[in-house]
């Protein structure tokens, strides 16, 4: 901590912070805070912190500072105006957190969460940011854009006779050529196992110049992937598939984009591979289907055809402590249609606002009931929330309401957000979590470590548990980067003094690891399927996860 007159000389500091910038307490007495500057931040950026003391009486975030031998480091940073009885500011207080762990923790999380390890290349995370960026791009600027999915012909034969020491360096070697095949302002990314995509951007805006042009990109790769390949001692000669599918504007979705590169793909495959096919009108089918299937999701939001299961989430005693509630739709024709393929139909219509808000009442009228029963009380119930409902500027205002209906107790009702959520309108997001927070509602950040959350805006929001996500959780046990990022996902957490559960827990050995790794409650397929409220209800009064030890007995 120091103390400033107005005039910003330090007149006082605390051993804390002479310990922290390795300076004597001597030495910084009489000297401007400016002394800690490490040159990162511009004018603007203190001009901006300046006006916020001037007007509102501090400021505090993020910032890089320099200690007296040229190291630069995070901390976060809080400063106070102090007025004397005139309302004239006399002193400034400054008081500073170092956050270099904690800034460490998340690169490592980042790092290991957006690029794949063994290549270096952007996973498959970064590459769908970078696919968004790219359809917003071509709006913007009116040009065309191209995503190529590339496929090695015959790798796992490869794999299977020399072993996967040697495909690795194969698929080393792939990303380097690829990449080098690549323009400026390409993102070439590796999907895994031996998928790789990459996203063409600043075409011509006439599609068959941009398909042109997008064929002498996909011509180049397969010239420079026949080549041949150093593998140690053994020379050896590979080609690929390519399926390419060029587009502009929002005529379609990420994951119809990726869909339709994957199927003209599978076209290269079947037509005698190393080749390139495009997306044409025979796979245009497949929007068809659709469009049918928009028309019948917009059917079953009017007539409400949708029921929620329930998927218990337990402590490592075994104890419920409550569920997630997970929308399913009950087709009159088609029977139960599995989430994923109605969920992303929904959010891209809309059609989440009225589905998002039958969840939430259902599940409070659920809470409601339980609240009656001393064996249920307990419970809470987690509830997913998107983007486009947490947009709404009457979404505090609809909780609440629900709430007040349902009769619900809001600190058993617990809304999930994803990383996601984070990426727009940031502080009206935190403002409307912290109205909410008031009531009693938790938070929870579900899918944590596949976003683009930054720790300043992790201090700032009003959370009370991390979810780590499945797609670590799965490989946990095999891969090493995976089991990183929980241990790291549980370590951040705690530093945050935050709850940490796991998601898609499916084995014994899985449940285990975490325990081992600090993570104390768990949701999963090992645990419990979701299932209809009833059957619920009987598994948290009655059932005892088989992987709980017996401490009655000796």
């Amino acid at each position: 901590m120091f103390v400033t007159d107005a005039n910003n000389t330090i007149l006082q500091v605390n051993r804390a912070l002479a310990e922290a910038t390795g300076y004597t307490s001597a030495e910084l007495v009489g000297l401007d805070p400016k002394v800690f500057s490490s040159g990162r931040h511009d004018k603007n950026f203190y001009r901006q912190m300046w006006n916020s003391i001037n007007q509102t009486g501090g400021w505090s975030g993020e910032i890089w500072d320099k200690r007296k031998e040229g190291d630069i480091y995070p901390k976060w940073l809080t400063i106070s105006a102090v007025k004397d009885s005139a309302g004239k500011v006399s002193h400034y207080v400054g008081s500073q957190l170092d956050i270099t762990e904690r800034k460490q923790a998340e690169e490592t999380i980042n790092a290991l969460a957006f690029f794949d390890q063994l290549t270096g290349l952007p996973n498959r995370t970064l590459l769908m940011d970078r696919l968004k960026q790219a359809l917003t791009a071509s709006v913007r600027s009116r040009c065309s854009c191209a995503l190529l999915f590339i496929d090695l012909d015959n790798f796992k034969t490869l794999n299977d006779t020399l072993g996967h020491d040697v495909g690795d360096r194969l698929l080393k070697q792939v990303a380097q050529r690829l990449t080098r095949c690549g323009r400026e302002g390409d993102t070439v990314a590796r999907l895994g196992g031996d998928e790789f995509m990459v996203v063409l951007s600043g075409l011509d805006a006439n599609g068959a110049d941009a398909a042109t042009a997008t064929e002498v990109v996909a011509q180049k790769m397969l010239t420079t992937l026949r080549q041949p390949y150093q593998l140690g001692d053994q020379i050896h000669l590979s080609t690929a598939s390519i399926g390419a599918v060029v587009f502009s504007g929002q005529s379609s979705t990420v994951d119809e984009l990726m869909k339709q590169a994957d199927l003209a793909m599978y076209k290269s495959k079947d037509d005698g591979r190393d080749s390139v096919r495009f997306f044409d009108a025979d796979i245009e089918r497949a929007v068809m289907k659709r469009m049918a299937m928009e028309v019948d999701l917009r059917q079953a939001v009017a007539s409400q055809q949708f029921l929620l299961h329930y998927q218990a989430q337990v402590t490592h005693d075994g104890r419920v402590t409550g569920a997630e509630v997970l929308v399913r739709w009950l087709h009159p024709e088609r029977g139960m249609v599995p989430p994923a393929d109605f969920i992303p139909l929904a959010e891209e219509t809309r059609l989440i606002l009225p589905l998002g808000h039958w969840v939430m009442e259902t599940a409070c009228r659920q809470l409601a009931s339980w609240a009656d029963n001393p064996q249920l009380s307990h419970l809470v119930i987690s509830v997913n929330v998107s983007i486009h409902q947490l947009n709404q500027d009457d979404f505090v205002d609809q909780v609440l309401e629900i709430l007040k209906q349902t009769g619900a107790n809001p600190t058993r009702l617990k809304l999930e957000l994803t990383e996601s959520v984070m990426v727009q309108n940031v502080l009206q997001i935190i403002q409307k979590m912290a109205a909410l927070k008031k009531s009693g509602v938790v938070f929870s950040l579900d899918d944590f470590g596949t976003g683009f959350s930054s720790l300043s805006y992790l201090n700032r929001l009003p959370l009370d548990q991390l979810k780590i996500d499945r797609s670590f959780v799965r490989d946990v046990l095999t891969n090493s980067n995976d089991a990183l990022i929980a241990k790291s996902v549980v370590a951040l957490g705690n530093s945050l003094g935050l709850a940490v559960i796991a998601e898609g827990v499916e084995t014994q050995e899985q449940c285990d690891f975490l325990t081992g790794s600090g993570c104390l409650a768990y949701q999963g397929y090992f645990i419990s399927y979701p299932i209809p409220v009833e059957q619920f209800e009987i598994f948290a009064v009655t059932e005892r996860p088989h992987w709980i030890g017996d401490t009655t007995s000796e």
